[in-house]
């Protein structure tokens, strides 16, 4: 039980083992309020991304390279939801591992590949806007939706086994053979090597390279504004090719906000891992985290009125209809 008790006796995750770890205490209340919370947490993120995964996957007209990084993202959303969340929300309330030292490495493995998905996806997006705004007559031929699933496909291979082999090289294969772990624990300790190339590789690199793309593309993205009130100031014709680029520009701006977002709640739990700070500070940001993963779909209605109608398509059934991917689901000119 994970209540406290009248006499408040000291109980362990496995009383018949000897090195059980001992059971945190909670009362009734909290207990049962964590896990609502956990469990109205990880059926939100679960769903809305859902609604983008079926939204990009079924609509032949959403079948564009930006929107395949968003299917990504919505995907590494969709795990962080269906397994992180609840996992992680039970390991919380229970402060017992009891799950087994297999699906101890396993969810490990999940939990890094899922927060790394997560960055190289926001690296796509930074490549995929950049190209758009900044060369915008090389974009149909370098950014095709063939090289951009390929990209993504690779990301995620790459990251599987790279998280795979960070936790076997760093003598996790079997947890149980560990002295400084009670039984019922489930965590990882880095070597300073492994936690200087883990550093890096998930946070470093990907968030220099997004914020080095960002603003140039914003940079770019005011050039090309103020070149565009010149002319109709000078009564002018705006040609299509600029009001491509404006379309461009705010689709770049919208995904700039998903990517501003996910870094407010990344950088400080990176930044945070590196330093000797409270558990409870800790935990507080990894939820900081995991939370995010169901703010997206939210940006996505704000500015995309074509998640708005493929949700309503999806919730009337009208997705079921013959020939229902074909449908047109802009009203007007959007990426």
């Amino acid at each position: 039980m994970a209540y406290e008790t009248e006499d408040h006796e000291t109980q362990y995750c496995f009383p018949a083992i000897n090195s059980s770890c001992i059971k945190g205490m909670r009362s009734r209340y909290e207990y049962n309020i964590m896990y609502v919370f956990v469990s109205l947490l990880s059926a939100w993120t679960v769903f809305l991304n859902l609604l983008v995964v079926i939204s990009v996957s079924h609509f032949k007209k959403l079948h564009t390279p930006t929107n395949m990084i968003i299917l990504s993202l919505a995907v590494a959303d969709l795990l962080m939801g269906l397994i992180v969340i609840p996992i992680e929300g039970t390991r919380l309330i229970e402060t017992c591992w009891y799950f087994g030292d297999t699906y101890c490495r396993l969810f490990i493995i999940i939990l890094g590949l899922v927060f790394s998905a997560s960055f190289s996806n926001l690296v796509l997006i930074a490549v995929d806007r950049y190209v758009a705004v900044c060369h915008p007559l090389l974009y149909p031929q370098k950014i095709t939706t063939t090289t951009t699933l390929v990209s993504i496909c690779l990301s995620w291979v790459f990251y599987s086994t790279y998280n795979t082999i960070l936790i076997i090289n760093n003598g996790y294969l079997d947890t149980s053979l560990r002295t400084d772990m009670c039984y019922g624990e489930c965590s990882v300790t880095l070597g300073f090597a492994w936690k200087c190339t883990d550093l890096f590789m998930s946070f470093i690199f990907p968030c220099t390279v997004i914020i080095i793309l960002y603003l140039r593309i914003f940079y770019v993205a005011h050039q090309q504004v103020k070149v565009i009130n010149a002319l109709m100031k000078g009564g002018k014709c705006v040609t299509e090719g600029s009001v491509r680029r404006k379309s461009e520009r705010k689709a770049a701006l919208t995904l700039g906000i998903i990517v501003t977002v996910y870094l407010l709640c990344y950088i400080p739990y990176y930044i945070s891992s590196l330093s000797l700070i409270s558990s409870t500070t800790m935990s507080v940001l990894s939820w900081v985290v995991y939370t995010n993963s169901g703010l997206n779909p939210l940006v996505y209605a704000l500015f995309y009125p074509w998640f708005k109608k493929t949700v309503k398509h999806i919730l009337t059934l009208k997705i079921f209809q013959p020939n229902s991917s074909m449908d047109n689901i802009f009203t007007e000119h959007q990426l």
